[in-house]
């Protein structure tokens, strides 16, 4: 029961930063921007809010309203960075999937050159402090607080209530109505008055904010500190939008889906009923490799059926009808 209590509760963990990410994917769609600069905009918000956190942490303010502060330098510097891909994208009408696999290759190259920068050439790894995490378990911890409190953090009910806040911000106001008209057919949403241009900066910038919440996120899954990468996490966040077929709520279910896989080839191991691959160098990788592969045995099944918003990655031109 313990072990099937840790799985749980990974599992969510690792869900918050796919939800997230796929979230903020879906914002830049549904306005009619591929948001294919998710991945680094991950490492952007990740990189700024552990090096706050660092800081939080040698001045003595080691209380959760620090972890949340660092949760809102998360989201507004994945937004700031999200611009580069806004403006390239909806100004200068460049190719959106060039641009964000540009963007994809500089936020690395950016988080090493600051790491050095500040820890010293070769130092490239930044710590978290372990005070982040709220709670813990001891030997006598039931089932459910091993599985909510064994690793939790206050990324998880803050990305809980985004969902909510996206839910209900695309499907029952008016600013959501008219973000899903840009995507569709900008041409008829500039004929009653929307602002296309303004609606997907928008789209693309709660897209960066999301992003960079995710990245810190992941981060504290992981737990072991950022090192510039997130694990691919970018890039499996397009897959779940897609397989959630851009839709919040399908979206949630998506992200479970995929970060337990995730979960079951770290545990692997620990799992009796698994073969063990004995004799095989390097097995431990065929576990990790699970939520790849289903990601995309999943997309050739359901990409035919999946609804992308119609006129997403087309650049507008206002001219045109």
């Amino acid at each position: 029961m313990n072990l099937l209590a840790n799985i749980l509760g990974s599992t969510i963990l690792f869900a918050v930063p796919l939800l997230l990410v796929a979230l903020g994917g879906m914002f830049a769609e549904h306005s009619g921007v591929i948001n294919i600069a998710l991945e680094g905009i991950m490492i952007f918000g990740a990189l700024c809010s552990c090096l706050y956190l660092q800081y939080a942490d040698s001045i003595g303010f080691t209380s959760q309203w620090a972890v949340f502060i660092a949760i809102l330098i998360a989201g507004l510097s994945g937004l700031l960075f999200s611009l580069l891909l806004a403006f390239a994208a909806i100004n200068l009408k460049a190719d959106q999937t060039i641009g964000g696999t540009s963007l994809n290759i500089l936020a690395p190259a950016f988080m090493v050159i600051v790491a050095w920068k500040l820890q010293g050439q070769g130092n490239t790894s930044i710590s978290l402090p372990g005070w982040i995490k709220i709670g813990g378990i001891t030997a006598q911890s039931g089932f459910f607080e091993r599985m909510f409190m064994r690793s939790f953090y206050l990324t998880t009910p803050i990305a809980f209530v985004l969902f909510l806040i996206s839910w209900f911000a695309l499907y029952k106001t008016r600013f959501g109505l008219q973000l899903r008209a840009c995507g569709e057919h900008p041409q008829a949403a500039d004929s009653v008055g929307i602002n296309v241009y303004k609606m997907r900066y928008i789209g693309t910038m709660l897209s960066g904010f999301l992003a960079g919440i995710g990245g810190f996120a992941f981060v504290t899954a992981a737990g072991t500190g950022f090192d510039g990468s997130v694990g691919g996490y970018g890039f499996l966040g397009l897959a779940v939008m897609i397989f959630g077929g851009w839709e919040p709520k399908r979206i949630l279910f998506a992200s479970l889906f995929f970060a337990f896989f995730k979960v079951i080839g770290a545990y692997a191991g620990s799992i009796p009923f698994l073969p063990s691959f004995e004799g095989i160098a390097n097995s431990t990788y065929i576990y990790q490799m699970i939520p790849y592969l289903v990601t995309m045995i999943l997309l050739c099944f359901t990409s035919r059926k999946s609804k992308a918003p119609k006129a997403e990655g087309i650049p507008y031109d206002k001219g045109q009808r």
